[in-house]
C-alpha cells in the first residue's frame, strides 16, 4: 500500500524537495506551505502521516499539532526544526508529535523515522467502525447497532465530510429538501437519533456541533464494507 503525506513547511522549495525525494521511496507526499490549510487538509483528508516545520512563518507547527490531536488525529507526525534544545524537542513531542529531527539532517534518516512510524502505526492503530449498506448496520469489535435509511445516509454524509462540519442547511438540502415539506429542525432531531444509538458503545468517534457551522464527526471515521 502507497504511503499518503502531508508535508508542511512555509518554504516551498523546502516542501517541493521533500516531495520529490520521497516520491522516490514509494511516498505520494501533497505540500502546504500555511498553518490554518494545513489543518484543514489534515482534518479532512485521508492522510497516513504528516511532516511538520516547527516555524511556519508567523504561526507554530507544535500549535498546529496540538489542534490536530485534539481535533482527533492518529496519523504519525514528525517534526523537523532547526531549534535543537531540549526544550523545544520535549514541546513538540508533548503536543502530540512522534519524533522531531532537528536540521540539517540525512534525508536517509528521514526516510528510517518514517518507516519505524509506518511500523508502529500498523501494530496500534484502532480499527474503524464499518458501516454495511445493505444491512444499515454500524458495527466494531466492541458492539453493533442498526440504523434507519434515513440515519445511515446522515451518517455517510458526516462520514463523507470527516474533520469538516457539514451545515444544517446543507443536510436538509440532501436529504429532505426533495420531500417537499419539513423544516430544518428535523436535522437536529435525527443528530439526536444517531448520537443515541452510539452512545455507550465504543464506535470511535462522536458527532460534534459546532456553533454556527454545523456537524461533524471527531474520531476515527468510520467505512463502507
Amino acid at each position: 500500500m502507497t504511503t499518503r503525506l502531508l508535508i508542511v513547511d512555509d518554504d516551498p522549495g523546502i516542501t517541493a524537495a521533500l516531495a520529490r525525494g520521497l516520491a522516490l521511496h514509494g511516498y505520494i507526499a501533497d505540500t502546504e506551505n500555511r498553518a490554518d490549510r494545513a489543518l484543514e487538509r489534515l482534518m479532512a483528508d485521508q492522510y497516513d502521516g504528516a511532516i511538520f516545520d516547527v516555524m511556519l512563518g508567523e504561526e507554530n507547527g507544535i500549535d498546529v499539532v496540538r489542534s490536530a490531536r485534539a481535533g482527533g488525529i492518529v496519523v504519525p507526525i514528525i517534526m523537523l526544526s532547526a531549534l535543537s534544545d531540549v526544550d523545544h524537542r520535549a514541546a513538540g513531542l508533548e503536543a502530540g508529535a512522534d519524533d522531531y529531527i532537528v536540521k540539517p539532517f540525512s534525508f536517509d534518516e528521514l526516510v528510517a523515522r518514517l518507516r519505524v512510524q509506518e511500523k508502529r502505526a500498523m501494530v496500534s492503530r484502532p480499527a474503524p467502525a464499518v458501516m454495511t449498506e445493505r444491512t444499515r448496520c454500524l458495527r466494531r469489535a466492541q458492539g453493533e447497532t442498526f440504523l434507519t435509511e434515513r440515519e445511515f445516509s446522515l451518517l455517510r454524509i458526516l462520514a463523507d465530510n470527516a474533520g469538516s462540519p457539514v451545515s444544517r442547511g446543507q443536510i436538509f438540502d440532501m436529504l429532505w429538501a426533495t420531500d417537499g415539506s419539513g423544516t430544518e429542525n428535523v436535522v437536529d432531531v435525527y443528530i439526536g437519533y444517531l448520537r443515541k444509538k452510539i452512545a455507550g458503545q465504543d464506535f470511535g468517534f462522536e458527532i460534534r456541533t459546532q456553533r454556527n457551522r454545523g456537524f461533524c464527526l471527531e474520531g476515527l471515521t468510520p467505512v463502507l464494507g
